[in-house]
């Protein structure tokens, strides 16, 4: 019997696909114009011709033309028909020029396009079965991830976060031992350090060419106050920690239960642990929308994969929610988990006993 076909429906999803494809090919001119410098020219200089564009930034106008035809149609520069002129106003400017701001998406968008970087080994992974370990994946990705998450932490984690847990603020003004697990290239451990001068932030990391990056970040910064040593989560060195703290990292880890509990381990009686993750409900209906169809992708060939290629490989993902995450929390011995703030893309647990 042939199924029948809603032509409607065939039309609406047709139309929703070319808004995908554009929106795909939006992020590739964007990080093109973000590499080459062409939205910082743009930044503060009004409406400019393709030739005074060209003449600023040195590049071909043929290839503007065609660039900022295409982000015009997107809506990411603004194009004004008298005298074919294009300028970046504010908001633009915030979302696509400003480094560092919470707003801009540059390092959103080359955690992108790392993936396509690596598309082959992504189908590969996924055809297999197989884990691919994080060292596997471009220098773009680490780069993008950093990128992506640092004015998060910057915006959110010395104001918000860290206020928002019992008595640690205190702790840390007053001198405390602290592990960031997970530091990946150290940008949460030098905010920690700068904001906490008193107190020594160790930064982990098994990813030793990330390890090398977070030094280097720490001596351009001038501080002092910070350690860092290679070892995963699972069999870092040190003990009598006052504070401990994971980024976005535990759902990526093949045994976050024994990550969880060498933490505990590791912790003073009173000390506590505080686990950010991105934002997800409990059901995965509930985690249907653009935000959790991101985390999902991701998710399929970063999070998972790097999970399946350690130990155990549980695969948590990174749309785990704060039910599953407490359950393993609890499998390592804690037994106090609450969910002490959120931002719109990650949830903040404070987890104690």
């Amino acid at each position: 019997m042939t199924e029948a076909i809603d032509a409607s429906k065939v039309e609406q999803l047709a139309g929703k696909v070319i808004g995908d494809v554009a929106g795909a090919m939006a992020v590739f001119m964007s990080y093109l114009g973000d590499q080459a410098g062409v939205y910082a020219a743009m930044d503060g200089a009004g409406a400019l011709s393709v030739d005074a564009l060209a003449e600023k930034t040195g590049l071909n106008p043929k290839y503007l033309l065609q660039w900022l035809g295409s982000n015009a149609a997107a809506g990411y520069v603004t194009h004004h028909p008298d005298g074919d002129l294009f300028s970046l106003s504010p908001e633009q400017a915030l979302v696509l020029s400003r480094e560092g701001q919470p707003a801009c998406m540059q390092g959103f968008f080359q955690s992108v396009i790392s993936q396509f970087e690596t598309q082959a080994e992504a189908v590969e992974t996924f055809r297999s079965g197989k884990g691919r370990p994080w060292g596997d994946h471009s220098t773009c990705c680490f780069c993008g991830t950093d990128r992506f998450f640092r004015p998060g932490y910057e915006a959110c984690l010395i104001d918000q976060w860290i206020p928002a847990l019992d008595g640690v603020e205190a702790k840390l003004k007053a001198g405390a031992k602290v592990a960031d697990i997970a530091c990946g290239h150290g940008s949460s451990t030098v905010l920690m350090a700068k904001a906490y001068p008193d107190s020594t932030i160790h930064g982990i990391d098994f990813h030793e060419p990330s390890i090398i990056e977070a030094r280097a970040k720490a001596a351009a910064a001038g501080v002092t106050n910070v350690e860092f040593q290679v070892a995963s989560a699972q069999d870092f060195r040190g003990e009598d920690f006052d504070f401990v703290c994971i980024f976005d990292a535990l759902h990526d880890m093949g045994d976050p239960v024994g990550a969880a509990a060498h933490i505990r381990k590791a912790l003073r009686p009173d000390g506590s642990f505080m686990l950010v993750e991105p934002l997800a409900g409990d059901n995965m209906a509930d985690n249907l929308h653009p935000l959790g169809q991101i985390f999902y992708a991701f998710s399929t060939t970063i999070c998972t994969p790097a999970s399946l290629a350690q130990d155990v490989g549980l695969g948590l993902g990174a749309q785990a929610g704060q039910k599953r995450l407490t359950e393993v929390l609890n499998q390592a011995g804690f037994s106090n988990v609450r969910r002490a703030t959120e931002t719109p893309t990650n949830m903040v647990l404070e987890v104690t006993g």
